[in-house]
């Protein structure tokens, strides 16, 4: 058997780089690149090894590891799983940094592959810079930290060990029921060290996903459950883009006369002007989608997780004889909600189920749809519309930017009050269209994603919608766009604090504390600190002063921010449902007592309508 020496870095670095996979008839690299930030725990060895093949497998250079790994998710997300990307790190903050990446990959099922440095196998200088010692465990480090929040987890204390843990490694992000973050913790040492590996082990392998085929007859009994649904609704999750399966959606849905409504990964499924697309579901849902899930017999569950926000902590679904039918990879989702399972991939379970299901139209239904539809469509175009004033409202600024972005532009955005207003109002015009992180709803994610999708769609006009506290927390990657040549229009709704926890916070009955800024704080000049790293940018004032400027950034060659000041206690009050957030029991506010009688009535309500 012919053999290679190499080192451990060496192998890890040939062997990524022989992945495939196959888009669109076109056989292309499963791993494209590798973002680095180089340190003494990873500069030595992977940086040798990535430094010799920077011709053929390109190293990007970041600012910040956590970014960079958003950058990475933002990547595979946008390609739909179908490709990712691998984060290298040296040890200590430079690893531990990612964790909140890993948490984030791991909550939306996203590939990721983590290379963080560790301390020496070998132990002989120990502690070593940046080493975390365990008193009473000499194995744990601080990349033990990645365990909770990793699909797998190794740390390869010997070069041969590569030869069984990558081939899980690639099964694991590869696959579409337990995919999610990997993580590889590569000690100092052995990335040095040198093996004999088979040269087999680095032939081209071919990954492509696998579409799982739900049991025919759990098919039976759905198609007879459809057939006998009057008041059936679709919850279109991310699973849908991912299994590629929005055409198939689209013509399930209109074949059998069912309403579409979308969470906030699956936005985007079906274009906003669908016959049969009625908008965001559950806690930042429309009034017209949340309306028929509280009157909807059948509900069919694609491609997600129900979470809280989907389900508006479990209070949406109302009608008492309701069923529910999940389509899922994820056997631990498909079983939520006492669901019958169809566990496969949503566009070959769509397409067998289309097959058996044979449903009357229901006239009634079908008109409740439209009149609702055309409801909500009403409520969206009066939120979104310019009023002109000088601190507009988070969905006049996203109204306008709606306007503007065009058929090929892609909206990015993460946390705090943006994605709620995006999700009812934004109208996504193809499925490329949305891109929000909202189920780890990291603030920080919002450039370095934009960064991400920009790599992954260059064509695309991607736009960046951010609040001032996300931006503050993580601005690094502006430099990193610019350095790369990847054109991100940003725009930064500034609201003088964290608006949304502030609304929240009078909700629950307290005081303002804590979350806006008052006259002592800073004046920030968003607009001069972004061109101090490299972007264009200007503050505007309305949103009339946002159209000229948002046109004005099409003739620019790089990177644009433009700063824009907001309302922070108004949100759209239309269409969304309840949210469990709970209220202190006992507080010597009366407001906090106040709110605490109205939580307490609402979840009495809840156990009588569950």
């Amino acid at each position: 058997m012919t053999s290679i020496r190499l080192t451990m870095s060496q192998a890890l670095v040939r062997y990524l780089m022989a992945q495939q996979t196959v888009i669109d008839g076109s056989t292309v690299p499963l791993i494209p690149g590798v973002f680095a930030i180089f340190g003494h725990g990873n500069v030595a060895g992977m940086g040798e090894a990535l430094a010799a093949v920077r011709d053929q497998w390109p190293t990007y250079r970041a600012h910040n590891e956590q970014a960079m790994a958003h950058a990475a998710i933002a990547y595979a997300k946008t390609l739909r799983r179908r490709r990712f990307m691998a984060c290298t790190t040296s040890i200590g903050p430079g690893a531990t940094n990612m964790v909140t990446a890993a948490a984030l990959a791991h909550v939306n099922r996203l590939p990721l592959l983590l290379l963080p440095g560790d301390v020496f196998a070998g132990r002989r200088p120990d502690p070593v810079l940046q080493q975390v010692e365990d008193f009473g465990d000499p194995t744990i480090t601080a990349n033990d930290c990645f365990r909770p929040v990793s699909r797998y987890w190794d740390r390869i204390t010997r070069p041969e060990q590569l030869l069984r843990s990558l081939p899980q490694a690639m099964g694991v992000l590869t696959d579409p029921a337990e995919c999610g973050p990997v993580t590889l913790a590569l000690p100092q040492d052995v990335q040095t060290q040198a093996f004999d590996y088979p040269a087999s082990f680095f032939q081209p392998q071919v990954h492509e996903p696998s579409r799982l085929g739900a049991d025919p007859a759990k098919m039976r009994r759905a198609a007879q459950l459809l057939a006998n649904a009057k008041r059936p609704l679709i919850v279109a999750g991310g699973g849908v883009h991912y299994a590629d399966a929005c055409a198939q959606l689209a013509d399930f849905a209109t074949r059998h006369g069912i309403p579409v409504a979308e969470t906030q990964a699956g936005k985007g499924a079906l274009p906003w002007g669908h016959a049969w697309n009625v908008g965001s579901i559950g806690v930042t849902g429309s009034s017209a989608a949340n309306e028929l899930a509280a009157e909807a017999d059948l509900i069919i569950a694609i491609g997600t997780r129900l979470q809280d926000f989907t389900t508006a902590s479990a209070t949406l679904f109302q009608e008492r004889e309701r069923r529910f039918i999940a389509i899922n990879v994820c056997r631990s989702d498909a079983v939520k909600y006492d669901a019958l399972p169809l566990q496969g991939d949503a566009a070959r379970t769509l397409s067998e189920l289309d097959a058996f299901a044979s449903r009357s139209s229901n006239d009634a239904w079908a008109g409740r749809v439209r009149a609702l539809k055309q409801s909500w469509d009403a409520a969206v175009d009066v939120a979104t519309r310019d009023a002109g004033v000088d601190h507009p409202t988070d969905a006049q600024v996203l109204g306008a930017v709606n306007r503007w972005i065009g058929a090929h532009g892609t909206v990015v955005c993460a946390a705090g009050g943006l994605p709620g207003e995006l999700h009812k109002l934004w109208r996504a015009q193809d499925d490329d269209a949305y891109h929000l992180e909202y189920g780890y709803s990291c603030m920080g994610y919002e450039i370095a994603g934009g960064l991400g999708v920009k790599l992954a769609r260059p064509d695309r006009n991607v736009v960046v919608m951010v609040g001032d506290g996300s931006y503050l927390m993580m601005n690094s990657e502006i430099a990193t766009s610019i350095a790369m040549g990847l054109k991100l229009t940003i725009v930064v709704l500034d609201n003088r604090g964290f608006g949304c926890i502030n609304r929240l916070q009078g909700a629950c009955g307290g005081e303002p504390f804590n979350n806006l800024l008052d006259e002592s704080a800073p004046r920030i000049d968003f607009a001069a600190h972004a061109r101090s790293l490299g972007a264009h940018a200007q503050k505007v004032q309305g949103v009339r002063e946002l159209d000229a400027a948002l046109e004005a950034s099409r003739r620019v060659d790089r990177t644009t921010v433009i700063v824009i000041d907001t309302d922070p206690q108004h949100s759209t009050a239309s269409g969304g449902a309840w949210w469990d957030v709970a209220v202190p029991e006992v507080s010597g506010s009366a407001r906090v007592n106040a709110a605490y009688e109205s939580y307490r009535a609402k979840l009495e309500d809840t156990k009588k309508s569950s």
